[in-house]
C-alpha cells in the first residue's frame, strides 16, 4: 500500500511513518515544516526507497493536487493539524485555517483525484483525531463513539468541525472515509510544548514544572507508538464510514504523571534527586476540560486492538528516550514559544 501521510514530520504522523515504513508500506510524507515538525523525527527511514517526503502545506489546493496525481496514493492518513490549546488561545485564527480550512482542502483534492481515478474501492482517506472534540467529563463515564461533540477550546472546536466535514463528504460524496479519536499522547520526539515533555526537560534542567491548577486534571494517557499501530489497523480493517475511539486504558491525574515522571528521573538521575520538589502549580487554564476518558469497545470488539504499554512503562521509556537523546531537543528549545507559558488568554 502506498500512504499518503500528512503531517508527518510531526510527533505522532512521525510515528505513523515509521512504523509504516517498517511494515513495508511505501510512505510520501506531507508537512509544511511549521514549528512543531522536525524532519529529525523521521530520520531513520528517510533514506529508504518506501519514503518519500513531499514539503507542502494542506491550505495550497494546487500543491495537494499536484502530489495526489504525482504519487497515486492508496490511501491519505491525514494527521496535519495545529494541535496545541495554549497556542489556540492566543491565536485562534492559525487554528481555523490549518484544522478547518486545511482539512476542507485535503477533501477536496482527494475527492477530485479519486474520482478521476475511477473511484477506486479500496482507497481510504483516514481522519486522526482528538477526544476532545467531546468536551470534559465528570468523576465517571467515557467518551464512546456515539458521544455528542462538546468542544470547549479554540483548538477542539477546530478539530470537531474537521470531523463533521469528513463525514459530510462521505454522506454527500461518498468519499470511504474512517475516523478516528485518539486520547492524550506521550512517547519519544514530543515536541516540548506539551505536559511529559515539559517536565521532564524542565526537571533536567532544575527549572520549576508547572501544574495547571490543582492538579486533578484527568487524561487517558496513549503511548505513540501503540497510537500508530491502532491508525494503521484502523485504515487497513476500518469499516467505511466508521470512527474509532483509541484511548490508552491509563487513565491518570496530572499530578500523579508528573510525580511518576520525577521518580523515573530519581532512578535514573539520581543525583539531582529528588526531582519532584521542582513540582508548582500554577494558574489554570482558560476552560481547562477536566476530565477525559475513553471507551474503546468498539476496537477492541471490531478489530481486536488494545494497547500494549501502560502508562508507568510508558513514561518510563520516554524519559530514557529523553535523556539518551539531548542532541534531538536541544535544538528545539530555541523555536518560537518553547519554554514560555501560553494561553493564559
Amino acid at each position: 500500500m502506498k500512504i499518503l501521510v500528512t503531517g508527518g514530520a510531526g510527533f505522532i504522523g512521525s510515528a505513523v511513518v515509521r512504523l509504516a515504513v517498517a511494515r513495508g508500506h511505501k510512505v510520501v510524507n506531507l508537512d509544511a515544516l511549521t514549528y512543531a515538525a522536525n524532519l529529525a523525527n523521521v530520520a531513520s527511514v528517510a533514506e529508504s526507497p518506501l519514503y518519500a517526503f513531499e514539503h507542502a502545506d494542506i491550505r495550497d489546493r494546487a500543491a495537494l493536487d499536484r502530489i495526489l496525481a504525482r504519487h497515486r496514493p492508496d490511501a491519505v492518513m491525514h494527521l496535519a493539524a495545529e494541535s496545541h490549546v495554549d497556542r489556540s488561545i492566543d491565536g485562534p485564527g492559525a487554528f481555523v485555517e490549518t484544522n478547518v480550512t486545511g482539512t476542507y482542502n485535503l477533501l477536496e483534492a482527494a475527492r477530485a483525484w479519486w474520482v478521476r481515478e475511477g473511484r477506486p474501492a479500496g482507497f481510504r482517506f483516514h481522519h486522526v483525531s482528538t477526544d476532545e472534540v467531546f468536551g470534559s467529563l465528570g468523576g465517571t463515564g467515557q467518551f464512546t463513539e456515539a458521544t455528542p461533540y462538546d468542544p470547549r477550546s479554540p483548538y477542539s472546536a477546530s478539530k470537531a468541525a474537521s470531523d463533521h466535514l469528513v463525514r459530510a463528504w462521505h454522506e454527500t460524496y461518498g468519499l470511504p472515509v474512517v475516523l478516528t479519536n485518539c486520547s492524550n499522547n506521550y512517547g519519544p520526539f514530543h515536541f516540548p510544548e506539551k505536559l511529559v515533555p515539559v517536565a521532564i526537560l524542565n526537571a533536567l534542567h532544575g527549572r520549576e514544572i508547572p501544574v495547571y491548577g490543582d492538579g486533578a486534571n484527568v487524561r487517558d494517557w496513549l503511548y505513540v507508538e501503540d497510537h500508530a499501530d491502532a491508525l494503521l489497523l484502523c485504515l487497513e480493517k476500518g469499516a467505511v464510514g466508521r470512527s474509532y475511539n483509541i484511548g490508552g486504558e491509563n487513565e491518570a491525574r496530572n499530578i500523579d504523571l508528573v510525580r511518576t515522571i520525577c521518580a523515573h528521573l530519581d532512578a535514573l538521575r539520581p543525583e539531582a534527586a529528588p526531582h519532584d520538589r521542582l513540582i508548582r502549580f500554577v494558574a489554570d487554564r482558560p476552560g481547562h476540560d477536566r476530565r477525559y476518558a475513553i471507551d474503546p469497545a468498539r476496537i477492541r470488539t471490531e478489530l481486536g486492538w488494545r494497547p500494549s504499554v501502560t502508562v508507568e512503562e510508558g513514561l518510563r521509556r520516554t524519559v530514557a528516550w529523553y535523556l539518551d537523546n539531548e542532541a534531538w531537543w536541544r535544538p528545539l528549545l530555541a523555536r518560537e514559544g518553547v519554554g514560555r507559558r501560553l494561553g493564559t488568554g
